[in-house]
């Protein structure tokens, strides 16, 4: 969400998907995701740019290899920094603007099932406003550093129900 918040165009083309595809039935079930591409865009950019998981579940190596030039040997645990490649310029054009139009992310699989079905029912069932006083320029993207990532502040946002024709 705080990466919809701080781009209010993504965020209403997000709802906009949802709204059209889910009409008037009121929520948005496991088999209506299918056809949410643009939201499941949004959160492979959001996971591209905040990994729930820095760092990927190690690896041993086989056999001896050679990683970013690095001679490895055989049965060495390896770290992949899902962070650094999510950020790497040689990787990504302007990596620290949020772009759902990218859709590439390592691990998406397991992060987007478990987010695009919550997700998708908060934006067809709520219109989201920062709290008086903030604007986007106020989010908080900093995270604290650990195995799996939390944010120094917690995202507060106003919900008010979405009320259709």
């Amino acid at each position: 969400m705080s990466f919809l918040m701080k781009y209010p165009k993504c965020l209403k083309k997000t709802q906009a998907e949802v709204r059209d595809l889910i009409g008037k039935k009121g929520f948005v079930n496991g088999d209506d995701v299918q056809g949410l591409t643009y939201l499941k865009a949004v959160i492979k950019e959001t996971f591209r740019l905040q990994p729930t998981a820095p760092l990927l579940v190690p690896r041993e190596t086989l056999g001896k290899c050679n990683i970013g030039g690095y001679n490895v040997p055989a049965k060495t645990l390896v770290f992949v920094n899902s962070w650094a490649i999510g950020k790497n310029l040689e990787t990504w054009e302007n990596p620290e603007v949020f772009s759902p139009e990218r859709r590439i992310c390592l691990g998406i699989r397991m992060g987007v099932a478990t987010v695009e079905l919550a997700l998708a029912n908060l934006l067809y069932n709520f219109n989201w406003e920062m709290p008086i006083g903030m604007n986007k320029e106020d989010l908080d993207f900093e995270a604290i550093p650990g195995i799996t990532a939390h944010k120094n502040n917690a995202l507060t946002l106003i919900a008010k129900k979405n009320i259709s024709d």
